[in-house]
């Protein structure tokens, strides 16, 4: 009988699909898989090597994989005899979800859950979702906006309002992240936000800050950029359910740009039997699944066949179809080996900025030789 290991983030999200999956995963083959879970801020940090030596199966994040290409820690999906059952899961991706995983030519992970920053709001409190960035100022002036901060968050602020604008972050290793005008002005964008919402939002993170809207105890009922999470969306959930829809745009193009997320599944190098942890990721990552036992089970699909289908939306508002086309348009975060290291400096350097009122070109050039520099 084989035995593996998994780990996933601390989130019924990404927790409980995992274990009713492999439930059915041991009534099919007799694998069994075992689940433990980290944190959210482990998640975003945590050293994927460390795990790997640990676990059989891990769920990760993207901007990861070319620490972990270098580190040789992961097991790649592209082997020949995988090689149609990859084409087919290319092809059922949501936005670049899919190739977020790739790196060197090399598939470190197949997507599961797919997320990009959206809008979300209290669904009886507004009639609709904020269109233009200007409606967001708005309704921010009548207390009813907050936005996450928490690091990384407002990194990922950062990120989806220069694509949005149409100048967009630099994603590969080497030079500057951003023009310095192009910067300043999104940090006039940010300052002129955050002077209009409580300074708590600074120790939000996404489930925070939806879960403040969700309750109904203060005045804000939008959050305009954020992470969905489609627990949310549901009847009964919480006292106050929330919609989620595409972003605002601040830019002329739409719900472009917007700082892609969700969650990968990987298997381990240093696995006690790759092959084993190969079948079943595949499994979880196909359409099928995805479509019953994965969002039955509170998943988050990462499979476009799941969020095109009719079944999938119906218990959640339509949170899938109604922010399709952000994620369909997002922008995926840099992903060389050093850049987990510029996402904890960037956010340092971007919150101690906005937050002292410092000037905006020096955040800029600070941020921009950091990157530089990792």
């Amino acid at each position: 009988m084989t035995t593996l290991k998994g780990m996933t983030w601390r989130h019924p999200r990404g927790f409980d699909p995992m274990v009713a999956t492999s439930r059915t995963w041991f009534e099919k083959t007799g694998v069994t898989i075992d689940w433990d879970q980290r944190s959210l801020q482990d998640f975003e940090s945590y050293p994927v090597e460390d795990l790997a030596r640990n676990y059989d199966l891990i769920v990760i994040d993207h901007p990861h994989v070319g620490q972990i290409a270098a580190e040789n820690c992961l097991a790649a999906f592209d082997r020949p005899e995988r090689q149609a059952a990859l084409a087919e899961l290319a092809r059922q991706s949501v936005g670049q979800s899919f190739p977020s995983y790739n790196w060197q030519g090399r598939q470190w992970g197949l997507p599961i859950d797919a997320a990009t920053q959206v809008q979300a709001y209290r669904a009886d409190a507004l009639s609709g979702p904020a269109v233009q960035w200007s409606d967001v100022i708005a309704l921010a002036r009548e207390g009813k906006v907050t936005l996450p901060m928490r690091s990384p968050h407002a990194l990922m602020v950062f990120y989806t309002l220069a694509a949005n604008l149409g100048t967009p972050c630099r994603s590969e290793a080497g030079g500057e992240l951003i023009g310095r005008e192009a910067g300043i002005r999104v940090l006039e964008l940010m300052s002129e936000l955050l002077a209009l919402v409580q300074s708590d939002c600074w120790d939000m993170d996404p489930i925070a800050a939806l879960e403040l809207i969700a309750s109904g105890t203060r005045s804000e009922v939008l959050l305009p950029l954020t992470y969905g999470y489609l627990s949310y969306a549901t009847d009964g959930f919480r006292p106050h359910r929330v919609a989620f829809a595409d972003i605002a745009a601040a830019g002329g193009k739409g719900p472009l740009g917007a700082a892609l997320g969700g969650t990968g599944i990987a298997v381990s190098a240093y696995s006690r039997d790759v092959d084993a942890a190969l079948d079943y990721a595949f499994w979880v990552a196909g359409a099928e699944v995805q479509k019953t036992l994965y969002t039955q089970n509170g998943g988050q699909a990462g499979n476009l066949d799941a969020w095109q289908d009719e079944a999938v939306n119906a218990p959640v508002h339509g949170f899938y179809r109604n922010t399709l086309a952000t994620l369909e348009q997002s922008w995926i975060r840099p992903r060389h080996d050093g850049y987990m290291t510029f996402q904890a400096l960037g956010s340092e350097i971007l919150e101690a900025g906005l937050r002292n009122g410092k000037d905006a070109g020096e955040i800029i050039d600070r941020m921009n030789a950091a990157f530089a520099a990792n």
